[in-house]
């Protein structure tokens, strides 16, 4: 594990046994009830982040809802997957059966693995640049990047997602593992020795990286608020990239989403909650959004 302070830390004013987290809202824009949950949630203050899924249909919704709210701290969830039965979508930049990025029914792949395993460099990057284009011609004042499923997380794709964020001015959602930190994260072994020296490159060229990620998982169906407590206990020092996928309970919610809509829904429950604000403050766990990271960022490369 990398023992020295983040420099992103000492750049924000934090010191080193700090306990910053993004509490990050992912999968907006997926339906409907992420758009209104996420409304109450910036309003509320204690999610301080989150990230839209361009190629969904609800994404309109949240683009405006960014418009009426530029306060809130969005960035683009690089989705390259559309992994439910009942409910599907499709890449915006392509058709191409040959790119890779379309599926016998003709919408993204469902898995991870299909896309890693068919889909070219060049459709990514193109499909990529896109939803972050999309983002921005819709008055998204986008914050960051990070990816849908982590799909990108392949050595193929990891280059375009970096150039990308660079190219904008944008955080990339990266942690600054060592090669033993990305096999404990779940990366196969070529991965994770390819991205280890990568990522330590990035962070000598000034690219803002994170320390942690974490999050509520969706397989989880016990007490959402001691999860989201025990969660907070836990965090280490540094910065921690904290995932929640918030949604309203809606009936378009339950047959999207027919196995997680309990956890997603209780993530908003919880987050909207005065209980956990009072936990979070007095657990001494800092809130940040990736706004700030990214104006850092922006400041450097001038």
């Amino acid at each position: 594990m990398r023992a020295r302070l983040n420099p992103v830390m000492r750049r924000l004013g934090f010191d080193e046994g700090d306990r910053v987290a993004i509490v990050h809202a992912d999968d907006l824009g997926m339906a409907q009830a992420t758009v209104t949950a996420f409304e109450e949630l910036i309003e509320f203050g204690l999610v301080s982040s989150g990230a839209v899924m361009v190629p969904c249909p609800w994404f309109p919704a949240l683009a405006e809802l960014c418009r009426r709210h530029p306060e809130a701290d969005v960035g683009v969830h690089l989705t390259l997957t559309s992994e439910w039965d009942a409910y599907r979508w499709g890449p915006i930049s392509t058709r191409g059966v040959g790119s890779g990025l379309l599926d016998d029914e003709g919408y993204l792949p469902r898995t991870v693995a299909q896309v890693q395993a068919n889909a070219s460099v060049d459709a990514v990057t193109a499909e990529m640049e896109a939803q972050v284009a999309r983002a921005l011609e819709a008055g998204i004042d986008v914050t960051h990047v990070d990816t849908h499923m982590g799909t990108v997380a392949a050595p193929q794709f990891i280059p375009a997602y970096i150039q990308l964020a660079m190219a904008h001015g944008l955080p990339p959602m990266v942690p600054r593992y060592d090669e033993q930190q990305w096999l404990e994260f779940g990366l196969d072994a070529g991965t994770a020795a390819f991205a280890a020296p990568f990522v330590e490159g990035l962070e000598a060229q000034g690219v803002p990286l994170l320390d942690h990620l974490t999050g509520l998982h969706l397989g989880d169906d016990g007490d959402r608020l001691e999860l989201a407590k025990a969660t907070i206990d836990a965090l280490p020092a540094g910065i921690t990239h904290l995932i929640i996928h918030p949604a309203k309970d809606t009936p378009e919610l339950r047959a999207a989403t027919p196995k997680t809509w309990r956890a997603r829904a209780a993530d908003y429950e919880v987050f909207k909650s005065e209980a956990l604000r009072a936990h979070v403050r007095n657990a001494g766990v800092q809130i940040v959004g990736y706004r700030a990271i990214r104006d850092l960022m922006r400041q450097s490369m001038r």
